[in-house]
């Protein structure tokens, strides 16, 4: 069966990370609090400090994790091409 993942707006992402760090709490209590796993939590707030530490602002984030998601695509995308040339000349050169 498959699994279904739970979507959170970057409004809620953003709230989540702000209570870590203004609060203090630990990230396993606000996870728990938000009804969350705790290594989402803290993941998010990973990339909230790696895009302040490169200076980002939340479009230039947006974009970025756009590109991502697109390189990631064309990957996959490039490598099934490899594999199906690869079968082709296979059965070509039967």
């Amino acid at each position: 069966m498959a699994e279904i993942r739970k979507k959170y707006d970057a409004e809620f992402r953003a709230g989540a990370v702000r209570i870590v760090r203004e609060a203090g709490k630990p990230v396993a209590q606000v996870a728990r609090d938000l009804g969350i796993n705790e290594g989402t939590l803290a993941m998010w707030i990973s990339r909230e400090r790696e895009a302040t530490r490169a200076g980002l602002d939340p479009d230039e984030r947006a974009e970025l994790a756009r590109l991502r998601r697109e390189i990631h695509e064309l990957r996959m995308e490039r490598d099934v091409l490899k594999r199906s040339v690869v079968l082709w000349v296979k059965e070509a050169t039967k």
